[in-house]
C-alpha cells in the first residue's frame, strides 16, 4: 500500500500529521475536506491529493489564491517526497512513508565477529581522526592533489546527506537508512551497516543495514569487533584489508581464493557523545585481484576522509533526534501536570460546592423544612451543570473531531441558548436581547459543536456582567451573502478586557474570569470556529465592555468539486 504523510511545519496547527492513502484527500477551509486548514487565505475547496498510478497528485481546485509547492503555482503537481506545499498562509510538508526494516531483522545481516576470530584478518592500513568534529587529521599518506571531480562529487555527498539529516517528520532509522544508501553510492562499497550504542547498556547493536543490489540474503556481512572497539576506543576512524602488506599475496594462498575484503569504520561522534559507527565494505574477486598483478586497494584516503565526515553528520542527526523527542516528551509531561493541576482545582471547588448543597439537603430533611432543601439542590444542580460543562469542554478540547454537518438554521440555534441562559441572566438580573437576521438562510454546519461555541460565548459575557447596574448581554445573528459568511455577535456592557489579555484570550488555561473561569471555554469555542473554518475575533477596550463575534463560511452546498483532468 502506498501511504505518504502531510505536516503542517507552518500555519495555524504547526506540528499536526495527517496520513494520506488510496483515498482522495481534499485540503481547504471548508468542513467538507478530510484535511481541514484553519487557514482564512485558504478556499472553501482549495486542493486535492489523489492517488493515481502508485504516485500522488496534488490539484489546484480553481482556488482564490492558487495553491504551490516548492515555491511555484501549480495546477497539477506529480509530488515528490520532500515537497513543500503552501496554500494560503499554511505550509505543509510532503513525505512518502517508507517502511523500515526493525533492529530484530537487520541483526540477521550484521556477524560481529569475536575479537580471536579465525575469520578476521583484517589490519589497518589508514586511519584518520576527526577529534573535535572541525577540522580533520589524516594519519598516513595523504594525496597531495585531490582531482577536483572527485572534491566536488565528494561535497554533493555532504551536501545530500546534511539535507537528509535536517529533514524533519521521518524516524530516526529511516533517517540513517537513507544515509546509508547515499554513503554506500559515494564509496561504491558493497555493504553497510550503522551500529549505534545502546543507551541504557551501552552495546553496540545494529540499526540499520543496506547491501548492494543482487547482493541481498547471500551471506551476513562479517564485522570485526576488534576494528569496531579501536574505532570506539580511539574515536578515529580506520581502513583497513586482510591483504597484508608482506608476502602473503602469491600464487595458490587463501588471498587468491577468497578474493581481498577491504572495510572502512569510523566513529559517530556528535557534539556530546560517541553515538555509534558507520562500517562499510567492499571485495575484490580473486580474478580481479591476479589481472590487477597484486594488491590495489579500492578504498583509499580520500574516501576515508568522506565517511569521517559523514559519521559526524550522521552523529548529528542522531543526537538532534534525540534530544527532540526528550524535549516533546519533558513538554508533554509539563503540559499534563498543569492540566491536571487545574482540572483538579477547579473540580475540587465544584465538589465543594456539592457538598454545601448536600448539607443544607440533609440539613432541611430532617427538619422537614422545604425551603431549606429546595436551596441545597438549587446549589447542587449548579454545580451539577458546572461539572457537566466542564467534562464536555474537556472532551471537545482533547480530541480532533471532524464536524457533522447538516442544514440547520442558525436562529434556531441561537434561541435555544438563549432560552437555555435566561433563567441565569434572571439571577442577577441582566438584559439578554436577541437581533435575529430574519433573512437568514439555512446552512450546513454542525449543529451540536456551533451550541457549544455560542453557549460558551454567551455565558462568559453574563460572568463579565454580574453584579454590574444596568447589566446587558445582546446577541445578534447575521449573514453576507457576498462574503458567503454567516456570524454570532455576542456582546456585553461589562468592565472590557485588558489590552495585555487580549493576544493570550484564547490559550487553554488562561481566564480573566480568576478562580471563577476554567480558561476551557474560549479555547474551545475557537477550536470548534476554525473546525468549520471560521473564526471568533475580539473587540474590546476597559470599561467599554466587550464584542466577540464568530465568523464561519456560509454553506449551502455541499457537493464536493470535481479536479480539472490532467492534460
Amino acid at each position: 500500500m502506498t501511504r505518504a504523510t502531510l505536516l503542517v511545519i507552518q500555519g495555524v496547527e504547526p506540528g499536526l500529521r495527517i496520513e494520506v492513502g488510496d483515498a482522495p484527500v481534499g485540503l481547504g477551509r471548508g468542513p467538507q475536506n478530510e484535511v481541514r486548514l484553519l487557514d482564512t487565505e485558504a478556499s472553501r475547496t482549495h486542493a486535492r491529493i489523489q492517488l493515481r498510478e502508485g504516485h500522488f497528485t496534488l490539484t489546484d481546485l480553481g482556488s482564490s489564491n492558487g495553491t504551490f509547492v516548492n515555491g511555484r503555482a501549480i495546477r497539477i503537481h506529480l509530488l515528490l517526497d520532500g515537497d513543500q506545499i503552501q496554500i494560503g498562509r499554511s505550509v505543509l510538508l510532503f513525505a512518502m512513508v517508507r517502511e523500515a526494516a526493525p533492529a530484530a531483522d537487520v541483526s540477521h545481516n550484521v556477524m560481529l565477529m569475536g575479537q580471536h576470530d579465525p575469520n578476521d584478518q583484517s589490519n589497518i592500513i589508514g586511519e584518520g581522526v576527526a577529534p573535535d568534529g572541525s577540522e580533520l587529521h589524516i594519519k598516513g599518506p595523504v594525496t597531495q592533489q585531490q582531482a577536483l571531480a572527485q572534491t566536488l562529487a565528494n561535497l554533493q555527498v555532504l551536501y545530500r546527506i546534511s539535507e537528509e539529516a535536517v529533514r524533519p517528520a521521518i524516524p530516526i532509522s529511516e533517517m540513517l537508512q537513507r544515509i546509508l544508501d547515499l554513503t554506500l553510492q559515494a564509496m561504491g562499497a558493497d555493504r553497510g551497516c550503522m551500529m549505534l550504542r545502546d543507551p541504557l547498556t551501552g552495546e553496540m547493536l545494529p540499526r540499520v543495514f543496506s547491501p548492494t543490489r543482487g547482493t541481498e540474503g547471500v551471506q551476513p556481512m562479517p564485522v570485526s569487533r576488534t576494528i569496531v572497539e579501536y574505532v570506539l576506543r580511539n574515536r578515529q576512524g580506520v581502513r583497513t584489508s586482510d591483504a597484508k602488506t608482506d608476502s602473503r599475496f602469491s600464487p595458490g594462498q587463501s588471498i587468491l581464493q577468497g578474493g581481498i575484503r577491504e572495510a572502512i569504520c569510523v566513529p559517530m561522534q556528535g557534539r556530546y557523545e560517541l553515538t555509534g559507527v558507520i562500517y562499510v565494505d567492499i571485495t575484490t574477486a580473486p580474478e580481479q585481484v591476479i589481472l590487477q598483478g597484486g594488491v590495489n586497494h579500492r578504498f583509499n584516503e580520500d574516501l576515508l576522509r568522506l565517511m569521517v565526515a559523514i559519521g559526524r553528520q550522521a552523529a548529528l542527526a542522531v543526537e538532534d533526534q534525540r534530544y527532540q523527542q526528550a524535549l516533546v516528551k519533558a513538554e508533554r509531561l509539563g503540559a499534563m501536570g498543569q492540566t491536571i493541576a487545574t482540572l483538579s482545582h477547579h473540580i475540587k471547588n465544584i465538589l465543594q460546592g456539592v457538598r454545601g448543597g448536600s448539607y443544607l439537603i440533609d440539613m432541611g430533611l430532617r427538619d422537614h423544612n422545604e425551603d431549606v432543601v429546595r436551596k441545597g439542590w438549587h446549589i447542587v444542580e449548579k454545580n451539577q451543570n458546572k461539572i457537566y460543562n466542564l467534562v464536555m469542554d474537556m472532551l471537545t478540547f482533547s480530541k480532533e473531531r471532524q464536524p457533522v454537518p447538516q442544514l440547520a438554521s442558525v436562529n434556531e440555534t441561537v434561541e435555544e441558548i438563549l432560552e437555555l441562559m435566561q433563567a441565569r441572566a434572571d439571577e442577577n438580573p441582566t438584559v439578554l436581547e436577541s437581533r435575529l437576521d430574519e433573512d437568514m438562510p439555512e446552512t450546513m454546519f454542525d449543529t451540536e459543536g456551533l451550541n457549544r461555541a455560542v453557549l460558551n460565548i454567551v455565558a462568559n459575557a453574563l460572568d463579565a456582567v454580574e453584579g454590574q447596574a444596568g447589566a446587558k448581554v445582546t446577541v445578534e445573528t447575521g449573514h453576507d451573502p457576498i462574503a458567503k459568511l454567516v456570524y454570532v455577535i455576542v456582546t456585553d456592557n461589562g468592565p472590557g478586557i485588558p489590552p495585555a489579555q487580549l493576544p493570550k484570550l484564547f490559550n487553554i488555561f488562561e481566564s480573566t474570569k480568576g478562580s471563577r473561569g476554567t480558561g476551557l471555554g474560549l479555547a474551545v469555542s475557537q477550536k470548534i470556529l476554525r473546525e468549520h473554518g471560521g473564526e471568533i475575533t475580539v473587540i474590546s477596550e476597559p470599561g467599554q465592555g466587550a464584542q466577540f463575534t464568530l465568523e464561519w463560511p456560509l454553506l449551502e452546498d455541499e457537493r464536493p468539486v470535481d479536479p480539472p483532468t490532467m492534460s
